[in-house]
């Protein structure tokens, strides 16, 4: 199977598969799933989650995560967690969860340490440990995790658990939006609206509202309608208008 092998490992190459024909992809991921091969067990873990090109089951999905975890995949590993800590297949577990991102993490891949950090800052399943947390969302932003650029900006334009350095902090925020985090741009685009650079503000609030999900999007319109300004009114509107498009789509009739 070393042409499945070079598809797996190459993320291009693989999804590009899986667009072009789902279920012949999911079919080669099976079968070398079964003989042993490591990268398709993983992924064969994420297809069953997504349900692409097979049916959709969370509980197995948790399974072929488990297997490749329990092998040395630091992405399988982190992906357990995800199902541990939000019940994806299994009964929610946020400190099993812990385990798996500490193995994630050890192996230094970004959403392990991300997602370590979160049950960290939060005390889910672990005791609360901002200080802790802080330094694994910054390890993350230096492998270039884009949410974890935002969250280590944050922190240091607040001076939480670290010295206060809001032009430090301001940078993070910068970084994070040209690497596409949709916090990240809108936090970027709030010192951008402080600075009075109103035509980068809008340029990043409207990349934020691209990328934002409805909970992001609906605390972002609140924000933006109590500021009140002029100059990012109809940005305010679109915002309002975009998450009543979501909330329709929500509630639409499949």
């Amino acid at each position: 199977m070393h042409l499945l092998r070079e598809e797996v490992v190459s993320d291009e190459q693989m999804l590009s598969e899986l667009e072009r024909d789902p279920r012949r992809a999911a079919r080669l991921i099976l079968d070398a799933a079964a003989k042993d091969d490591l990268e398709a067990q993983a992924l064969l873990g994420q297809i069953l989650l997504d349900g692409r090109g097979i049916e959709q089951d969370a509980v197995l999905a948790h399974k072929w995560f488990l297997i490749a975890a329990r092998r040395g995949h630091p992405m399988a590993s982190n992906m357990a967690g995800r199902c541990l800590e939000l019940g994806w297949g299994c009964e929610p577990d946020p400190a099993a969860a812990a385990l798996h991102y500490r193995e994630a993490a050890r192996r230094e891949l970004d959403w392990g340490l991300y997602n370590l950090a979160n049950l960290l800052a939060t005390g889910r399943g672990v005791p609360m440990d901002q200080a802790h947390a802080f330094r694994l969302y910054r390890r993350a932003a230096e492998l270039g995790h884009a949410k974890s650029m935002n969250l280590v900006g944050r922190y240091l334009e607040d001076g939480r658990v670290v010295p206060a350095d809001p032009q430090a902090g301001h940078q993070w925020y910068r970084r994070s939006a040209e690497a596409g985090d949709f916090r990240g741009q809108f936090s970027y685009a709030a010192v951008l609206i402080a600075q009075g650079d109103w035509e980068q503000a809008r340029h990043w609030l409207l990349q934020a509202l691209q990328g934002g999900h409805l909970k992001f999007l609906r605390k972002a319109r609140d924000e933006l309608l109590a500021a009140a300004l002029p100059e990012i009114e109809d940005i305010a509107l679109a915002y309002s208008r975009r998450c009543n498009e979501l909330i329709g789509q929500a509630t639409s009739p499949v």
